[in-house]
């Protein structure tokens, strides 16, 4: 079955929360549902959702500050639906819908383990940042 993304796609926090769990490899609370629909529709430039029939395989969300920059945030693939380029569609969704908007660059922060994803599939390059832990 294809998968199709959707820019601004609807989506239930329940399934974003068990895809959550299943992307970064964590337990699912069930009394600690995070509130998604609510947290993009107030905080984001947008988000794409990727779908194989009605099962949401993957998900990213998008931030940006209205006129340069937007920053890629959590992007999320199950791991059962991995290295088929559900994640690379996901970010290049991303970059053609925040190209056409005008933006001027697309951030994104990751672990060491995931630069040859942002590299080499997706096509970032390197760059100075920094980080500043607040808890």
């Amino acid at each position: 079955m294809a998968v199709t993304y959707e820019w601004r796609g609807d989506f239930e926090n329940a399934e974003v929360n068990v895809l959550h769990a299943k992307a970064f490899e964590a337990q699912v609370h069930p009394n600690e549902v995070r509130p998604w629909v609510d947290l993009v529709a107030n905080h984001s430039l947008g988000w794409v959702v990727a779908r194989e029939g009605s099962e949401l395989v993957g998900f990213v969300n998008v931030l940006g500050d209205g006129f340069t920059h937007a920053w890629i945030q959590d992007v999320m693939v199950a791991n059962s639906k991995r290295s088929r380029g559900i994640g690379t569609q996901l970010v290049e969704v991303v970059r053609r819908t925040c190209q056409e908007a005008g933006y001027e660059w697309l951030h994104v922060d990751f672990e060491e383990k995931l630069e040859k994803f942002y590299f080499q599939s997706c096509g970032f390059t390197s760059t100075a940042a920094g980080l500043l832990r607040l808890r």
